[in-house]
């Protein structure tokens, strides 16, 4: 395993700055790298006993001054990572330094020109470019973007997170394997096939960010941000894999609290950075001193994310951003301490290369396959998984005859088959088992029978289980039905009867004297009155059955032709998908029949070329064609395929509407049934009413001449119609009439009119009446 040990690299960036900058000078021509000093003079206030120091140098591998390019900075940073990341290491480039010293364009680069771009763009411009040269590797690519806020981390790359509050999101949660791994929970990867796919992903993370305004910053970010991008590659045909990933930092800018004034928010914000930063420098100390058993990593989410790149597998290297303006000087001399510390630190980058499992499985299948062929043509017969009924038979016979055979060096010879010689052992196996279920006096038919035998019980005795568990479901369900069923029929019987119970009361003593009369006085009408009689004892009640009105008014309803509009297209989509499916199973079948051609005749082919004849440098027409009816069948298959899955869509959307549909019916039925059952107790009562008030009313209602015919009709009407006429008509025809009744007509406009000029009448004869007295 190839591994190089590096300690990180650190390099230093001054901001450019308008203001007058602190005395400091870069010297790049040393040996070994770059120089930085600050020159501080003494300030005459503290006195003529002063031991400050005047001046700070420090070592970087390189000093970028304010006249620095961003290609500059790519060029001798960032592309030297990137090369290490394509070869199969893993990488880090984090950004370290005050706020508005110049991480975030550093590390992300500036919105308004298109030279400010930063190392991340052009770290994905340039892997992308190396992957469409390099034609000798086949790459994948994918990103995450992780963002550290008040130490949590979120998802920048989730796309619930321009419309949700932070709070909302899922938070990312770092998980450790036993071997000390670091993965992190509902983090995304974004699979990237192109530069433009990875930089709108860069794109949406960066509007995702934190970021508020702050005395020292007018777009400080507030949050830390992890940019990886994880490469996957391999050679064209090699179980071999290089999995590496390129981790680009941009830290929140550490800052002092007394001196920006911040409160608030920001200042809670504040604290969490500082003390975040306060903890990857408690790393960097002890990872920088030797014999130091414990590294604090899991003090924070950060550096347990940065683990490897910090003293583990990974290249590192550090970018310190230093302002030198004279109020931050102090800020720009601590950062640069804390390279010098991170300098220190020895990382053991391992080229991570492992074997595809995918490809080892299929690689090893294709070798048997192979060997079984070979083997094959070797032998001259073709060996299947399973014995054939002849052969077993055969294998009963030759272990017969070993057995009775006295010889005790008698041999079995079954040539190399493994099969054959299981087959042996396992009839051996029996055999014993036979002979001692014998000596124990047990029934010895389970012994005697053959595994096949016995699979065979197994099977019919689980679907005789299956077949009894459905038999009792469908008991059960039966008996819950005619539950169900009965309560209904006494729900019905009781209402019945206490509508009965109240007509009978009420009407017996008026009228039977009456009817008697009048069915002695009629003879020849004794069946129709007397079934009217017991009509008229039941109650009113529909004229149909429950089962003929629900068809009636199944018929009348408003989705009555969608309904059957949507079967006919359901049993037309019925027909269609099974013509579907037939031609799905023949174009499987004509596939593997002609798959079976393909292989005999590429078995003929070799066996030829095994005898020693001349075989043909241009390929076979024969298998030519059968590769191409193949396809064109696997073309048919799919295009009959991808039909039938359209039409099994369609057929549950329709049975989903059919479903709603009886649903709807059924619930409107019984609306209706119980408004038609309201309405007839309520005509009942008003009967009722008008009997009690005048026997002779009841008569003319009750009466057993033809003229009950149109009463009934009448009353039939205004069941059906509740209207506000209808409401008027009945109480007219509860008032007063005369002696001499007035047979109706059945119209409700007439029969209103002759009502309401019987009750004219009836209120002229009582006011004369009273006039007399």
């Amino acid at each position: 395993m190839k591994m190089v040990k590096q300690t990180i690299q650190i390099f230093a960036r001054v901001r450019p700055t308008d203001k007058s900058p602190a005395v400091y000078s870069v010297d790049n021509e040393v040996q070994g790298g770059g120089r930085l000093e600050f020159v501080i003079p003494r300030d005459l206030a503290d006195g003529f006993i002063n031991n400050k120091r005047e001046s700070y140098r420090f070592r970087f591998q390189k000093v970028f001054d304010q006249v620095t390019k961003q290609e500059d900075i790519f060029e001798t940073i960032a592309k030297p990572v990137a090369d290490n990341v394509l070869a199969g290491f893993n990488g880090t480039i984090f950004a370290y330094g005050q706020t508005g010293s110049g991480k975030t364009f550093t590390i992300t680069g500036g919105a308004e020109r298109y030279n400010d771009r930063g190392i991340i763009p052009r770290t994905l411009s340039y892997l992308y470019h190396h992957f469409s040269q390099d034609s000798s590797m086949v790459y994948t690519t994918h990103i995450s973007y992780l963002e550290i806020y008040n130490e949590m981390g979120y998802d920048l790359l989730d796309p619930r997170h321009e419309a949700s509050n932070l709070e909302d999101l899922p938070k990312v949660t770092i998980m450790e394997d036993t071997d000390q791994n670091i993965h992190l929970k509902n983090l995304s990867l974004q699979s990237s096939a192109n530069e433009e796919e990875a930089l709108n992903l860069l794109f949406l993370g960066d509007t995702n960010r934190m970021i508020a305004e702050t005395p020292m910053n007018q777009a400080s970010t507030r949050s830390h941000c992890i940019f990886t991008v994880h490469i996957c590659s391999r050679e064209p045909g090699s179980a071999t894999l290089r999995r590496s990933k390129l981790h680009l930092v941009d830290l929140a800018g550490s800052e002092r609290v007394g001196k920006t004034g911040v409160g608030g928010q920001i200042l809670t914000e504040a604290k969490y950075i500082n003390l975040s930063l306060h903890y990857l420098e408690q790393v960097i100390t002890a990872l920088s001193e030797k014999n130091r058993s414990h590294i604090p990593y899991r003090n924070s989410m950060m550096t347990s994310v940065l683990r490897d790149s910090l003293g583990g597998n990974c290249m590192t290297t550090m970018i310190a951003t230093l302002s030198v303006e004279k109020r931050n000087i102090d800020e720009s001399i601590s950062t640069c301490r804390f390279a010098q510390r991170v300098a220190m630190i020895k990382n053991e980058a391992v080229l991570n290369e492992e074997l595809d499992p995918a490809l080892l499985i299929a690689r090893l299948k294709k070798e048997v396959q192979c060997l079984k062929e070979e083997l094959a043509m070797v032998t001259g017969e073709q060996r299947n998984d399973e014995l054939t009924p002849e052969e077993i038979q055969r294998l009963e016979e030759k272990v017969k005859v070993f057995l009775d055979d006295p010889d005790p060096d008698g041999t079995l010879d079954l040539g190399p088959d493994m099969r054959k010689v299981h087959r042996c052992f396992s009839m051996l196996k029996m055999k014993v088992r036979e002979k001692s279920c014998v000596q124990r006096g047990v029934d010895t038919t389970i012994a005697l029978s053959s595994p096949d035998q016995d699979s065979q019980i197994q099977r019919e005795l689980q679907k005789l289980r299956e077949m009894l568990t459905q038999r009792d479901n469908e008991i059960s369900i039966l008996v819950s039905m005619l539950k169900k069923e009965k309560k209904k029929v006494q729900e019905a019987n009781a209402q019945l009867a206490s509508l009965s119970s109240g007509d009978m009361t009420s009407h017996n003593s008026s009228s039977s004297s009456v009817r008697e009369k009048r069915l002695k006085d009629d003879p020849s009408d004794n069946s129709t009155h007397a079934e009217h009689l017991m009509k008229r004892q039941r109650g009113p009640e529909l004229t149909m059955g429950r089962q003929e009105a629900f068809e009636i008014f199944r018929q009348d309803h408003e989705d009555h032709l969608t309904v059957e509009d949507n079967k006919a297209i359901l049993k037309q989509r019925f027909s269609e998908a099974k013509a579907l499916g037939e031609q799905v199973n023949q174009a499987r079948s004509r596939v593997n029949e002609l798959k079976k051609q393909l292989e005999t005749r590429r078995m003929q082919v070799a066996a030829q070329g095994v005898m020693g004849s001349e075989l043909n440098s241009e390929s076979d027409p024969v298998e030519e064609r059968l590769r191409n009816q193949i396809e064109e069948q696997k073309k048919k298959y799919k295009n009959t395929f991808g039909h039938l899955k359209g039409l099994k869509t369609e057929i549950e959307h329709l049975q989903h509407l059919l479903q709603r549909s009886k649903i709807k019916l059924q619930r409107d039925f019984e609306d209706w049934w119980i408004q038609e059952a309201t309405k007839l107790q309520d005509q009942r009562s008003d009967t009722n009413e008008a009997c009690q008030d005048n026997p002779t009313s009841h008569l003319f209602f009750r009466g057993s001449t033809p003229r009950d015919d149109v009463i009934d009709s009448k009353e039939r009407k205004l069941r059906d119609v509740a209207t506000a006429s209808s409401r008027e008509l009945r109480a007219l025809s509860s008032t007063r009439l005369s002696s001499t009744s007035i047979p109706l007509t059945g119209d409700q406009q007439t029969d209103a009119d002759i009502l309401a000029f019987i009750k004219a009448r009836q209120s002229l004869l009582t006011r004369k009446g009273q006039a007399q007295e």
